[in-house]
C-alpha cells in the first residue's frame, strides 16, 4: 500500500473505476460530472498519444484517462500550487509516475517548457465562467477554478493550436450557453468542431453541458451526437451514466 501524507481538509476518495484514487480537498474545488464525462468523451484519444491536460485541477482527467486511452504520456498543467501538488500525490497514490506528470506552471508560460506542434492531444475542462458573472465564492481556489481570471476562453484556444500537431484533437466540456464562442474561436484558430455531444439533466430538459472534440486543420464536417442525459428520473442516474461511472445498472 502506499502511503500519502494528507494535508488539513483532505481526503482519498475511491473513484470506482479500475481501482483508482484521488485526493481531495474538501474546502478547495472538488471536481464534478463535468470532468468524468469529458474523460469518458475523450477516451478515443489515438493510442500511444501525447496529451496535455490544461487547468488539471485535482487530476481526475488525466488519471481517468491514463486507463481509459492507451496514451504515452499526459502533461497535466495547473497554475495553482496547491492544487498541483495535490494532484502530484494522487497520481503517486495510483503508481501513475511514469504515465502523468503534474506541472505547476501558467498555461501562458507553457512554452517556456513545450515546443509548438509537439502534443497529439490536449483535453480541458476550462474555467466556464467570464469575469463578473456568476457567484463569486470566497475561497479562491474555486474562483479561479471557476470564473476566467487567469486565463480565458481564447487564451486555451489559441494556445492549443499552437502546442497541437497538425490534425491533433482538442478535446472540451463547456457551459451549452457558451456554444457560440467557443465554434467561433475554434474556427478562428483552425480547430475545426468534429463531434458535439449535449449533456443534459433530464430528457425532458435543456442542455446544460456540451462536449466538444475538434481537428487541428481538418475540414468541414461536425457530428452532432445524441444527447447524453444524466438523470433517467429524480436521483437515479441514466443506464449510460451508471456505464461511465462503472456502476451496475
Amino acid at each position: 500500500m502506499i502511503e500519502i501524507n494528507l494535508k488539513e481538509n483532505e481526503r482519498i476518495d475511491d473513484l470506482e473505476y479500475a481501482g483508482l484514487r484521488i485526493i481531495q480537498n474538501i474546502t478547495g474545488f472538488c471536481f464534478g460530472i463535468d470532468s468524468i464525462l469529458l474523460s469518458d468523451f475523450a477516451k478515443e484519444i489515438k493510442d500511444n498519444s501525447e496529451v496535455m491536460d490544461i487547468g488539471t485541477g485535482t487530476g481526475i482527467i488525466s488519471i481517468l484517462l491514463s486507463k481509459k486511452a492507451n496514451t504515452r504520456k499526459i502533461y497535466g498543467i495547473e497554475i495553482q500550487e496547491e492544487v498541483a501538488d495535490m494532484a502530484k500525490r494522487s497520481v503517486k497514490l495510483n503508481s501513475l509516475e511514469d504515465k502523468i506528470s503534474i506541472i505547476n506552471k501558467n498555461i501562458k508560460d507553457i512554452f517556456e517548457e513545450f515546443a509548438p506542434n509537439t502534443m497529439d492531444a490536449i483535453v480541458t475542462n476550462p474555467p466556464y465562467r467570464k469575469i463578473n458573472t456568476g457567484a463569486i465564492n470566497d475561497n479562491i481556489k474555486k474562483i479561479i477554478s471557476r470564473h476566467e481570471i487567469e486565463c480565458n476562453l481564447e487564451d486555451i484556444i489559441s494556445i492549443s493550436y499552437k502546442l497541437l500537431k497538425s490534425k491533433g484533437e482538442f478535446y472540451m466540456v463547456h457551459r451549452a450557453e457558451r456554444i457560440v464562442d467557443i465554434f467561433y474561436l475554434l474556427r478562428k484558430y483552425k480547430l475545426e468542431p468534429k463531434k458535439v455531444r449535449f449533456v443534459q439533466a433530464y430528457v425532458d430538459k435543456s442542455p446544460n453541458l456540451v462536449l466538444i472534440k475538434a481537428i487541428k486543420d481538418a475540414g468541414e464536417e461536425l457530428r452532432i451526437e445524441r444527447p447524453l442525459i444524466v438523470y433517467k428520473e429524480e436521483n437515479k442516474y441514466s443506464d449510460e451514466i451508471l456505464e461511465i461511472y462503472n456502476k451496475k445498472h
